[in-house]
């Protein structure tokens, strides 16, 4: 085989295999992020798995043999857990739904380090579903260095004790996973803000930024406000 046929050759592997690693990569890390959640949700399911097995064996061997298959406890464990999830939602709405919220949430802050932990999950969870004063929920930043920017989510602001400036906090997510990331504070004034959404700004740091508006405000100054899907 001449130098010109391998040299082919060996083009167009580069070219196939490139080809299907861009092919499998959406798919791979797509699969990633709903496997961590399945088995988050197979985990918290599987003891009530393992419960309903146990009752079934004295009657209904057949039933308990398959809730003991792994593939199967792992379907019914995430249905439970969502049905569970499902039902919290619909007591949550609820006079009597709210008031075991706020008995859990009192008791809660009475044990230590729990305390610190839960009621911080709490507020930014609540936080994110409010939109900060004075300043746009999705921003772009100087970091991690001032000739770059990063998108990021502004969860408060805060003024500065010694200058008086207002200063934000702002998450900035990580790529492809956005449950990972960084917490920086950002004077106001060194903020971009965007016209874009938390959904459109989730949807482009998840895909690497292949999937996004198609623009967005790059320079400082407050663009026009819209509707911001929470």
């Amino acid at each position: 085989m001449s130098d010109k046929a391998i040299k082919s050759a060996l083009a167009t592997t580069r070219k196939y295999v490139l080809t299907g690693l861009l092919t499998v990569m959406p798919i791979w890390v797509t699969w990633l992020i709903v496997k961590f959640i399945l088995d988050l949700l197979s985990q918290a399911g599987a003891p009530v798995v393992d419960w309903l097995a146990n009752s079934f064996e004295p009657n209904i061997p057949w039933l308990a043999k398959l809730l003991e298959s792994t593939w199967f406890q792992s379907i019914l464990a995430v249905v439970i857990i969502i049905a569970i999830l499902y039902l919290l939602g619909w007591l949550a709405t609820k006079v009597f739904g709210r008031r075991m919220i706020k008995w859990f949430d009192s008791l809660m802050v009475r044990i230590p380090l729990v305390k610190t932990i839960y009621g911080s999950v709490k507020k930014l969870l609540t936080s994110m579903q409010q939109k900060p004063e004075g300043v746009q929920r999705v921003v772009l930043i100087d970091f991690p260095s001032p000739e770059m920017k990063s998108v990021g989510l502004v969860t408060r602001t805060l003024i500065d004790e010694d200058s008086g400036k207002t200063l934000a906090a702002v998450y900035v997510p990580t790529t492809p996973n956005p449950t990972s990331g960084y917490l920086e504070i950002v004077p106001l004034d060194k903020v971009t803000p965007t016209t874009w959404s938390v959904d459109e700004a989730m949807t482009f740091i998840v895909s690497g930024g292949t999937v996004a508006p198609k623009t967005m405000h790059y320079s400082k100054g407050a663009p026009p406000e819209k509707p911001e899907n929470k």
